[in-house]
């Protein structure tokens, strides 16, 4: 583990190895099913981001992971949240956010949604479009705006890039539209896509912020702040192919911090910054114990033998991402030095899609594994609670267990 640049009193970052003593302990005692979170991890890294990015203030993406200790963990850390619904809204309200610390992000809510959100204290909202700036300034009249920005979403797993933004032009006309209706145009947002792997992508959007920064000066509009969103990546992950998905971190928060300067450079008010992780904050610290239910040969449609694993867990409870990326699986009892076999990973449900990579990309496994032997999936911990459903299959969602570890020994 070496220090991050910048400072050799910043707190170290988590890279992705060892699991955490915590999750090692609960995961090797676990009689069951369950998800475990290491909540001293998740303080760790969010100092950590801190310590690269400092003076911003995090709000953490609550879709990512809404349990409550761990809400309650980064609240008292000093977080605020990035909320989508009123639902959500509450759940970080009753975790100890105070409402000035939370902001409405999704730029998709409806009147009734909005209202809500004003009763509930919530003073910040995300818009994209004239029509919703409007409905804002009705129903939550003199709050803050952010206009999001629309980007390509190149580099991410998940481009984030179709339904949710606005060109800067029309980015400048949503913000004069919210200065007109007594709203205060207080930023400019980008989210540059789930798990962006390049500082490329950064770039680009810090670049859209500045030309949309300039064309606003142009018409009067100083912004306060600038939201640059989610997108920070997990570093625990595999591709279909089972290799570890490396971004260059290091990378990324030189591109962000060189940004950040930038954009203060073009702004004739102080601009402050905001960033709302998820999966950054939670995905590594997050682990699966799960169990096989059957390791099968059988004939293919095409003619070939194949060898499919299936799990206690899968895409509809627990594990939704993982058509796009790969956990790394530990079999505890189960020597690296046997036999393994390339098998499709499967989950329990009787859907075609409750399979990894789409069925298309075999893992090795041990040949030895048999029905009721654990598994541990690892850097879990992202979406595994909130991507889930209600009983399909009459399979319940994952129980949910947090951790902690001692001081110095994490």
């Amino acid at each position: 583990m070496r220090l991050p640049p910048r400072g050799r009193d910043k707190p170290r970052r988590a890279r992705s190895g060892p699991l955490s003593e915590p999750l090692v302990t609960s995961l090797t005692t676990a009689a069951s099913d369950r998800i475990i979170y290491d909540l001293t991890g998740i303080e760790h890294q969010y100092d950590a981001l801190l310590g690269e990015l400092p003076g911003t203030h995090i709000r953490f993406a609550l879709k990512a992971c809404p349990v409550d200790e761990v809400l309650h963990t980064l609240a008292a850390r000093g977080a605020g949240f990035d909320a989508a619904s009123p639902a959500e809204i509450t759940q970080a309200l009753h975790a100890g956010a105070q409402p000035n610390h939370i902001h409405y992000g999704n730029t998709v809510k409806s009147d009734h949604d909005i209202a809500e959100a004003h009763r509930l204290g919530v003073r910040t909202f995300a818009t994209d479009s004239v029509e919703d700036v409007t409905a804002v300034a009705a129903h939550a009249p003199g709050t803050r705006v952010f206009c999001r920005l629309a980007t390509g979403g190149d580099g991410a797993l998940w481009g984030l890039n179709r339904k949710f933004g606005c060109a800067p032009d029309d980015a400048v006309r949503v913000l004069a539209t919210a200065r007109a209706a007594g709203l205060t145009p207080a930023g400019l947002s980008v989210h540059v896509g789930s798990q962006q792997m390049t500082g490329e992508g950064w770039q680009q959007a810090l670049d859209t912020l500045a030309g949309t920064l300039t064309a606003l000066a142009g018409r009067g509009i100083v912004p306060d702040h600038v939201n640059l969103g989610g997108g920070l990546p997990a570093l625990g992950y595999q591709d279909r192919q089972g290799n570890p998905l490396d971004p260059p971190l290091d990378k990324i928060f030189t591109v962000l911090r060189e940004g950040m300067d930038r954009l203060r450079g073009l702004t004739s008010a102080p601009l402050a910054f905001v960033m709302e992780p998820g999966r950054h904050l939670v995905a590594d610290h997050g682990a699966v114990r799960a169990h096989v239910s059957r390791l099968t040969r059988r004939r293919q449609p095409d003619g070939t033998e194949a060898h499919w694993l299936y799990l206690s867990c899968g895409k509809f409870n627990g594990l939704y991402e993982m058509d796009q990326l790969t956990h790394r699986m530990v079999f505890p009892g189960h020597r690296g030095s046997e036999e393994y076999v390339s098998a499709i990973v499967a989950g329990p449900t009787c859907d075609s899609d409750d399979a990894w990579g789409e069925g298309r990309y075999p893992v090795r496994v041990p040949r030895s594994v048999r029905s009721g032997d654990p598994v541990w999936i690892l850097s879990a911990g992202a979406y595994a609670t909130s991507y889930t459903t209600q009983g399909f299959n009459g399979i319940r969602p994952l129980p949910c267990v947090c951790v902690r570890g001692q001081e110095g020994r994490h």
